[in-house]
């Protein structure tokens, strides 16, 4: 078997990786194989197109019914014309003079108790009036803004009052770890925009606002969040480059600062929330991991000899890093260990083959490590970085490459096939369903430099693996010998009944006594006496 089919299931061609739009950017699975970019577009488009379509639905069902009501009425409309006129008369005439009594009998000798039950009346009146000046403001803002900038005053007041109640509220040990976090973030956030002067100024306003608007809008589906963030970066991003003259390299280190400082404290809202389905995807990806525990480097063509000790601490390490991922709280942090690992990986590789690693082989070592290593939380990781980080980092770089092959490897595992690892399909199902395992290398086929402990083991393995054949082959038989003395007995059963059924057993009535054989005998007389016994002395 030539080495390209055996990479047939495992290949992936770089072109694949980028974005299927065409701006030579890093797409992603979970945005339909496009870019951050590409996919907002598409979103958006997709967006406004459902926007137009209820408008024009909800415009036909308006004129329906107009015409509905309109021919209902046409038939009583003559009729009731006048009578309809009369009516509307009556009762203004009937308002007008309450209206006139209420004016008459308005001045009381409880003048001063009126006058404060008034002016109360009227503050209630004027925090109403400012209650719906909020709302329709709140309202234009959400059509003429953006929308990570939406923070009415009471909005902000609500959100500091529930600050100050989780403040008050006694916490577990983690959260005063997070809280503990979150103050050193908020220091190192401060002593970095320093730095910039004017612009840290601002940046830091415009950071607060956000926080705040994303309190006030938690009850929000994780996307629009997420949406919400995407606007605030890009909005921080272009205004640092336009308005404030930052050069590129200083924006890329703001906008790491902004990104570690925001989600240190949307963290625990925003990553794994239980509006979605992220939970229920990693238990379905640890279970479908730990299904494949039996899979080899030799099936996946992965070209590490874990034999060498170099190579060894470099697949611990990389398992490490990808474990590690999920102990941390910014994306940016997150992708950090996803790179880290990815040169571990390259390092093994190179260290084996003597020579630069390529795509083709890291792809399925990828694979292998994720397989040995089993990240917790792997899907709700993944999710978190692919809706809350700055979208440059994923676009492009090598935090983008990295992270769209660890997608992809996610991918090839929940969809992996017989095919996939050159198998047939009926030892693939044996291998899922634990009947037997893939023979494991020979104690013989090591090196002198092997430990014996690891030679021992390996011959212990191959041990249980003949023993556990022979015990299977054992109740197997013993279930056969089972069913045959069942049968057996069936059979037996059933033979007995067809022959007392056949040859029913009759029970006759009990004869009469027979008489003396010599009854009947008329000559008895003539015979002669019947011998007697004689005693003979001598």
């Amino acid at each position: 078997m030539n080495q390209k089919s055996e990479r047939r299931g495992i290949h992936v061609d770089q072109s694949e990786l980028l974005c299927k739009k065409g701006c030579g950017y890093y797409g992603n699975p979970a945005w339909q194989g496009f870019c951050s970019k590409c996919w907002r577009e598409e979103y958006h488009k997709a967006r406004q197109k459902q926007i137009q379509e209820d408008w024009e639905l909800a415009e036909r069902l308006q004129r329906e019914e107009e015409e509905a009501y309109a021919s209902s009425q046409s038939t009583q409309g003559a009729q009731s014309l006048t009578f309809s006129k009369f009516e509307e008369k009556k009762t203004n005439e009937k308002t007008r003079k309450v209206t006139t009594v209420k004016k008459f009998f308005t001045a009381s000798s409880r003048t001063g108790a009126k006058k404060v039950a008034q002016e109360k009346i009227v503050k209630q009146g004027q925090l109403g009036r400012e209650r719906n000046a909020d709302n329709i403001l709140r309202d234009l803002k959400e059509i003429f803004t953006p929308s990570w900038e939406l923070a009415s005053p009471t909005a902000v007041l609500a959100g500091k009052l529930k600050e100050i109640q989780e403040a008050k509220a006694p916490s577990p040990s983690i959260n005063r770890q997070a809280s503990i976090e979150t103050d050193r973030v908020s220091k190192e956030f401060i002593e970095f925009l320093k730095t910039y002067h004017k612009p840290g100024q601002d940046i830091y306003k415009q950071c607060k606002l956000f926080l705040d608007t994303m309190n006030h809008k938690r009850h929000l589906s994780i996307e629009e969040q997420s949406e919400c963030a995407q606007d605030f970066y890009q909005n921080v991003a272009e205004k640092l480059q336009t308005r404030w003259k930052v050069p590129p390299e200083k924006v890329e280190k703001a906008m790491d600062q902004i990104e570690k400082y925001i989600m240190t404290r949307q963290y625990k809202y925003v990553f794994c929330p239980e509006t979605t389905d992220d939970e229920k995807k990693d238990l379905a990806v640890q279970k479908r991991i730990r299904a494949l525990h039996w899979v080899t480097p030799q099936m996946l063509c992965v070209p590490v000899n874990e034999e060498i000790p170099e190579v060894s601490d470099m697949v611990v390490k990389a398992i490490t890093d990808i474990i590690e991922m999920d102990s941390k709280r910014v994306p940016r942090d997150k992708l950090a260990c996803i790179t880290k690992c990815s040169k571990h990986i390259f390092n093994a590789i190179k260290i084996t083959k003597n020579e630069p690693a390529s795509a083709d082989d890291f792809l399925p070592t990828l694979i292998y490590i994720v397989l040995k290593g089993n990240p917790p939380r792997l899907q709700s990781n993944i999710q978190y970085i692919t809706r809350f980080c700055n979208p440059s980092r994923l676009m492009t770089g090598e935090d983008g490459y990295y992270f769209t092959n660890l997608c992809c490897a996610v991918a090839f595992i929940e969809k992996l096939d017989a095919q996939s690892l050159n198998l047939s399909q009926e030892d693939f199902d044996r291998f899922m369903t634990g009947q037997v395992s893939p023979k494991k290398q020979e104690a013989d086929s090591f090196s002198p430099d092997v430990c014996l402990g690891v030679k021992q083991m390996y011959k212990n393995l191959d041990l249980l693996s003949q023993l556990n054949e022979r015990q299977e082959r054992i109740v197997n038989e013993a279930k056969k010998l089972e069913k045959d003395l069942i049968d057996w007995t069936d059979g037996v059963t059933k033979e007995v009944q067809d022959i007392v059924e056949k040859y029913p057993l009759e029970i006759e009535p009990k004869n009469q006594a027979l008489a003396a054989i010599d009854s009947e005998n008329v000559e008895n007389d003539k015979l002669p006496p019947p011998l007697q016994p004689q005693v003979y002395a001598g």
